[in-house]
């Protein structure tokens, strides 16, 4: 191997040029904002992983401990070498775990490009250091001030010789040697504990105020003797007229060397609160599940014949949000959950009519053909992916106007990743364990920790709030029971099955590689230490970057996998639902109970013939004048009615409920009710003498035009709600004479299609993706640094060959000959320039067929476009 391979990378850009496809796939896949679009070269890779916007991201992704060693190496010398980081990190005493730790948690750093460099000379990408190392403006976590030499750059050289003398040190004659002895002496430990046992003990107490942060502080023009005594040797420095800073090397002395307070190296584990019997938590999931289905059919059957209207802003109003969750006897938070969910499934959606209303689409129609455990999984499908948040509905967004349920700015685009994460910390705990709430969002923290405002605010940000959503949602929509993840959750999350391997507490590990979905045993440990090695590693080791593995992982399902995983959820799910019924116990006050759910022709005719009393494990009807007659209206018969409750009753149709069937038929049509406005007709003329002596007629302003007619200038509907609400059993008729039968209009949108969810950010590449864009960078990249032999004039870097097209063609036909590679600059069709390594085949016709080393194919190449070309150099 040649000496070159050796050499240490002298920029971020050379050390991405030594790793290999794995590793740089591992980066792509970890951060794909850098594929997007595809880096022309290496170099162009490395400028733009260092950009601040994708940095700020690749450090929100970070874990607790690879933020904290990001954070450390901000404050360390730069470069340095891995043992400076190990004190930091571990302190002068030591901390095994730190150490254990400390490998896998830089092999992140490394792997993410935010590190490179050997262990020798680590290196902070720049733009990482100017964000997490400390200033005034911003202080860093780690609580560290300036350091000596950053504190005293403003100083007179005269102030700085008197801190040194002060110090015990000799004068120097100049400012630099001075400050470089004076920082030696901070650093050096015993000539420091040395100086500080000297020191009054009102002045110990002020460093201890200060070592741990933020190290600024306020003295008054004369300062007391303790404060003197520190200023004067340098203990505390001046940064502005009153202020006075703590150097970071005498902070790092007070805190025996380490960078945190409190480093944490380990997750905190997710630990179980309750354990129930998986088949417990499995029955009480698939009840939730089975509730929830009648919830969405109720919602959507309140809304059959046009639901509320679409606020002018989008989404439901504040009153209609009230009515749903009364008419579904929920709260109006769970109402705006349900309503979300089925408008994720792609259920509802607004009509788009001119008097815009919400309505049921004609994919709820063929989702009410599906068995009921496929119509589940479809809701659970639909939630799992989903960014709409049903939680916000009800506050206010940044212009403080008040989020509504259906209406824009509920998308969230942290709320898929939250709540897979969350459910995969519930699937690595043991069957039929719920988790204490606290210690998943505690997890949640340490997997991503807030950084600066965020962290000080102390309220619950929006991934906490995200977590406890979906620990919420997830037992309404029967995911989990009693709090535990059930059989068909784990299904739809891909985890294993029953009796499988479990996860950690965790979760699965996610190796990065969609086909190796492994865990381990249930009987781990949880919350043990992270893969990696077990002895921290050496200046001499090498941290094999592109095998890291992130820890505790259960990585989401791409689209096609996440329909397998539903369907196994289905087949799972499908035993422990309730069969439909096809029967009801009929009861002599005018009841009917349905001890379980009903089939589907049952049901919906019994929700015509008789209202909903009570809901529950079994739902009560109530057979009333107005039900009965509300069949009527429907076209059905007496007869009909009669045999319709014989063949479905268990028991014998009582008494009572056949009277009252017999006695609503005989009066309904009695009455006539058709367009004078409106007129009434009856072969008895009393019955309609008695309408006319009723005092609540009154309103109705009728009139006799014959014996048997009366008439009114009321429209028929309010005609016949009128002399229903006297009592009597009106039909209408139509112009013939007919007798009108109404029937429920069940109002459809047209096809519409379920809301997107917003992504957060590029989506991960694909293995195909990373494969080509990959080989395009790496092809670019040798376009770009092939040594070549100078043309004419040197050439800028990066500048395109420019040569004479007789030289081109010379150059071109002579590589033909030889067999040799040559650089051409190009430019296609839409004008893009670009450089190639080719070897020229054939030069005939205006053109040059080679072998294209940047895209690894033949191709054929117009002479026109070419610019220039030259000869790679012999090495």
């Amino acid at each position: 191997m040649s000496p070159e391979a050796h050499s240490a990378p002298r920029s971020l850009a050379e050390a991405l040029r030594a790793r290999d496809d794995t590793s740089l796939a591992a980066l792509l896949r970890s951060r794909p904002d850098l594929i997007t679009p595809v880096p022309t070269d290496l170099t162009q890779l490395a400028t733009r992983a260092g950009t601040r916007a994708s940095v700020l991201r690749a450090l929100e992704r970070l874990d607790r401990f690879a933020l904290q060693t990001a954070e450390a190496l901000a404050v360390a010398p730069d470069p340095a070498s891995y043992g400076t980081l190990l004190g930091l990190m571990a302190g002068d005493g030591g901390d095994e775990t730190v150490a254990g730790a400390l490998p896998r948690a830089l092999a992140t750093l490394r792997e993410q490009a935010l590190v490179w460099g050997g262990d020798d000379r680590l290196r902070l990408v720049r733009t990482a250091r100017e964000l997490l190392a400390p200033s005034p403006q911003h202080p860093s976590p780690t609580g560290l001030g300036p350091t000596v030499q950053e504190a005293t750059s403003g100083m007179s050289p005269g102030r700085i010789q008197e801190i040194v003398t002060a110090a015990g040190l000799p004068s120097t004659h100049d400012s630099v040697s001075a400050v470089t002895a004076l920082t030696g002496l901070f650093t050096h430990r015993k000539k420091m504990a040395k100086l500080l046992a000297g020191a009054p003990e009102a002045a110990r107490e002020v460093l201890t105020r200060l070592v741990w942060g933020p190290p600024y502080g306020q003295v008054t023009a004369e300062p007391a003797a303790h404060l003197r005594w520190l200023l004067d040797r340098g203990l505390l420095l001046p940064t502005a007229p009153g202020t006075v800073v703590l150097p970071r090397e005498v902070a790092l002395h007070l805190r025996e060397g380490r960078a945190h307070r409190a480093p944490e190296p380990l997750p905190p584990a997710v630990a179980p609160a309750t354990t129930h019997s998986p088949q417990v938590v499995d029955a009480t999931a698939a009840g939730q599940a089975y509730t929830a289905l009648a919830t969405v059919e109720e919602l959507l059957k309140d809304w059959d014949e046009g639901g509320p209207a679409v606020l002018r802003a989008g989404g439901l109003s504040v009153r209609d949000l009230k009515r749903t969750a009364v008419a579904l006897d929920v709260s109006e938070p769970v109402a705006a959950f349900w309503t979300e969910l089925a408008y994720a499934a792609g259920l509802i959606a607004s009509d788009g009519e001119a008097d815009e209303r919400y309505a049921a689409t004609p994919a709820y129609d063929e989702w009410l053909e599906l068995p009921p455990a496929e119509r589940w999984a479809r809701l659970a499908q639909a939630w799992l992916p989903a960014t709409r948040t049903p939680g916000l509905v009800g506050g206010r967004d940044a212009k403080d106007r008040t989020l509504s349920a259906l209406g824009p700015g509920l998308d969230r685009s942290a709320a898929p990743e939250v709540r897979h994460r969350v459910l995969a910390l519930l699937a690595g705990l043991p069957r039929g364990a719920a988790p204490d709430a606290e210690s998943v969002l505690a997890r949640l923290r340490w997997e991503r920790p807030l950084r600066g405002a965020q962290r000080d605010s102390g309220e619950d940000d929006l991934r906490t709030r995200l977590a406890r959503w979906t620990l919420s949602e997830a037992e309404l929509l029967g995911v989990t029971g009693r709090g535990a993840l059930s059989a068909q959750g784990r299904a739809l999350l891909g985890a294993p099955p029953a009796g499988g391997t479990a996860g950690r507490s965790g979760g699965a590990a996610l190796t990065g590689e969609p086909a190796a979905r492994t865990a381990e045993p249930a009987t781990a440990p949880r919350g043990g230490p992270a893969a990696g090695p077990a002895e921290p590693a050496g200046p001499g080791d090498k941290l094999p970057v592109h095998h890291h593995r992130v820890p505790d992982r259960l990585a989401p399902l791409p689209a096609a996998e996440q329909a397998l995983a539903a369907a196994a959820a289905a087949r799972l799910l499908a035993p422990l639902l309730p069969e439909p019924l096809d029967h009801v116990l009929l009861q002599a006050d005018l009841t009917a109970v349905a001890p379980g759910p009903l089939r589907r022709p049952l049901a919906d005719m019994l929700g015509v013939l008789a209202d909903v009393e009570s809901k529950g494990g079994a739902t009560v009807y109530r057979f009333t004048p107005a039900s009965v007659r509300r069949a009527l209206d429907a076209g059905r018969t007496a007869a009909d009615l009669h045999a319709f409750l014989a063949e479905h009753s268990r028991t014998p149709v009582p008494q009572p409920l056949a009277y009252l069937i017999d006695d609503v038929a005989r009066r309904h049509g009695h009455l006539r009710v058709g367009a004078a406005s409106a007129y009434v007709r009856c072969d008895d003329d009393a019955l309609l003498n008695e309408i006319l002596a009723d005092k609540r007629a009154a309103a109705l302003r009728l009139r006799r035009l014959a014996p048997t007619v009366l008439a009114t200038q009321s429209d028929p509907a309010a005609l016949l709600e009128g002399l229903r609400a006297m009592g009597y059993a009106p039909a209408a008729e139509s112009a013939e004479g007919d007798v009108l039968i109404t029937r429920a209009h069940a109002h459809r949108t047209p096809p519409r299609t379920a809301p997107e969810p917003v992504p957060d950010g590029p989506p991960p590449p694909d293995g195909t993706l990373l494969t080509a864009a990959i080989r395009a960078i790496r092809a670019g990249d040798l376009a770009a640094t092939a040594p070549r032999k100078p043309v004419g004039e040197h050439l800028a870097s990066g500048e395109l060959p420019r040569t004479s097209a007789a030289d081109t063609l010379a150059t071109m036909q002579a590589a033909v000959l030889t067999g040799d590679s040559v650089w051409i600059g190009y430019v296609n069709a839409d004008g893009a320039a670009s450089q190639r390594v080719i070897a020229p085949v054939r030069v005939e016709g205006g053109f040059v067929t080679a072998y294209d080393h940047t895209a690894d194919e033949v191709r054929t190449y117009p002479l026109h476009r070419i610019t220039g070309v030259a000869e790679l150099a012999d090495d």
